[in-house]
């Protein structure tokens, strides 16, 4: 799978309690959007991992996305 990103993206996440917190600009929504469309397109189980070593900003905890049926 390809995953496409918009020069200049920016995505952080966040968790407290219960919650998970996504904060992106224009163009780290853009490349999001761009990442779930080609996970959807793939078979289930398929997954994205995102990172603070390749995506995601310091301190993020790791954001796994997977496809199921």
């Amino acid at each position: 799978m390809e995953l496409k990103w918009e020069e200049g993206f920016f995505i952080s996440v966040r968790t407290a309690k219960n919650e998970v917190k996504i904060s992106a600009n224009r163009e780290g929504l853009l490349s999001l959007v761009h990442h779930l469309l080609a996970l959807a397109q793939e078979k289930a189980g398929c997954h994205i991992h995102l990172d603070q070593y390749n995506s995601l900003e310091d301190e993020s905890p790791n954001l796994i996305i997977e496809k199921i049926d």
